[in-house]
């Protein structure tokens, strides 16, 4: 056995055998650490299967029947229908946001299918996780429980009792004791999810892993965790709000920016089956400032209200605050509201809320965005029955987006009356009756509009 020392990127987990200010793969800067590694002299390949052969593309059969519905309907929608035997799934979010909560509910559905279930945490006791479990519900004997941080130990388990789920609890305890750094490393972190991840395509075993995130949101350790693994999913939300959206951003057997949406309560997260009527609950009828857009998040559209205030600056720089969406974004609309519009904003505050908790920078949202700022503004008063969306461009044109036909349904289904919408946008969505279809070209026949109503 040779000892070592090598730097790697925090980032990228790039190595380097000097220390480096700039990462020559992903360009971060101060990102390298320096770290012991242990290399064998003698490397053995390892096979993600036993059945290691080539095989013909028209021989493989594939059954839909073989992904596994966990029960948890916006859990499954995120993951693409439920869980795939033999994936790899990587889960973040800030800490207490419910990632542990969520997938011991995940066990308790899949142990009451007739499914065996390990959960290995290397945070917390037994009885500690059993204290947890007890306000979620009645658990059976399909699910074991083992406190543990040594990989091979938990290896070992997983091979003898051949688990169909095996949740790792998080990925930054784990020790593998062929790594010679600590537990949460760069190098334990990269090593361990290899390990987790030939577990898997050799057995058959779903693996769900628990990542911590750092202050910028991202999951500790390098980014080539998430090239890893099949499945990366984020919970987003404020853990102070009852709302909680779990997003997906990576998916190798569905599609991506799909989005689950629970609300906390004692007994654990419970699923959100209409988040637009949840999220609109509450709010100020023909106010000024306040708008519903609709914002599309994978297949499932979403109304949401936005608010803005804009008041004069008693300094001599105005403040814009953006809670829940892009800040640059918001200044941006509010430089072609000056130079479109005509609306002076120089010595006006700023302040642009989406209401919930939640985040929203889909382009879509732009154009409620521009009249929220403009209805604060000219204290203008918005009808509580009127929607819109649309993207707004720099020449103060509002541009098409994505599935029209879809927002204007769903506004429809929640009893709006009215609907502001790209003019590029009307062949896609035809007729629909019952509802008034403004079609704007122009940012400025939008805001003309809501003067005249």
């Amino acid at each position: 056995m040779k000892k070592s020392t090598v730097y790697f990127c925090q980032e990228c987990g790039y190595e380097s055998s000097k220390w480096l200010g700039q990462c020559p793969a992903c360009k971060s800067w101060s990102t390298f650490v320096e770290e012991p590694v242990v290399k064998n002299s003698k490397g053995k390949a390892i096979s993600l299967s036993e059945k290691s052969k080539p095989v013909v593309f028209s021989e493989i059969s594939l059954k839909e029947s073989e992904r596994i519905s966990t029960d948890i309907i916006e859990l499954d929608r995120v993951l693409g229908g439920g869980i795939v035997p033999g994936s790899l799934c990587l889960i973040g979010g800030d800490p207490g946001i419910g990632k542990s909560t969520l997938l011991l509910q995940l066990c308790q559905k899949l142990s009451h299918k007739g499914l065996k279930v390990l959960y290995a945490s290397g945070e917390e006791s037994l009885s500690q996780i059993k204290m947890r479990a007890n306000r979620i519900g009645d658990f059976n004997d399909n699910m074991s429980l083992m406190a543990e941080t040594d990989l091979e130990t938990i290896k070992g388990c997983t091979l003898k009792a051949k688990p169909d789920v095996l949740i790792i609890d998080s990925i930054q305890t784990m020790f593998n004791s062929e790594v010679s750094s600590a537990p949460g490393s760069v190098s334990q972190v990269r090593e361990s999810t290899s390990v987790l991840m030939h577990l898997a395509k050799g057995t058959g075993t779903t693996i769900f892993i628990v990542g911590h995130v750092t202050k910028d949101g991202n999951v500790a350790g390098p980014r080539v965790l998430e090239h890893m693994v099949d499945t990366v999913l984020y919970f987003e939300g404020d853990r102070n709000a009852i709302y909680r959206i779990l997003r997906a951003v990576k998916n190798r057997f569905g599609g991506t920016n799909e989005i689950g949406v629970f609300e906390m309560k004692s007994n654990g997260l419970n699923e959100v089956a209409n988040p637009s009527k949840s999220l609109l609950e509450g709010r100020p009828l023909n106010a000024q400032g306040s708008i519903v857009s609709c914002s599309l998040e994978g297949t499932r559209p979403m109304l949401i209200e936005i608010q803005a205030l804009v008041c004069t600056t008693n300094f001599g720089i105005p403040r814009r605050t953006t809670v829940g969406t892009d800040f640059n974004k918001v200044n941006l609309l509010m430089a072609i509201l000056e130079k479109k519009i005509g609306l002076n904003l120089s010595n006006q505050d700023a302040y642009v809320n989406i209401t919930g908790g939640i985040k929203m920078t889909e382009p879509a949202i732009d154009l409620a965005i521009a009249i929220a700022i403009t209805s604060s503004a000219k204290d203008i008063i918005i009808p509580d029955d009127l929607v819109a969306f649309g993207e707004v461009g720099l020449s103060g044109e509002v541009r098409s987006v994505s599935l029209p036909n879809i927002r204007v349904r769903e506004a429809k289904k929640l009893g709006f009356k009215t609907i502001i919408l790209p003019k590029a946008s009307k062949e896609a969505v035809g007729e629909v009756k019952d509802i008034e279809l403004v079609y704007v070209a122009t940012l400025m026949e939008a805001i003309r509009y809501i003067l005249n109503k």
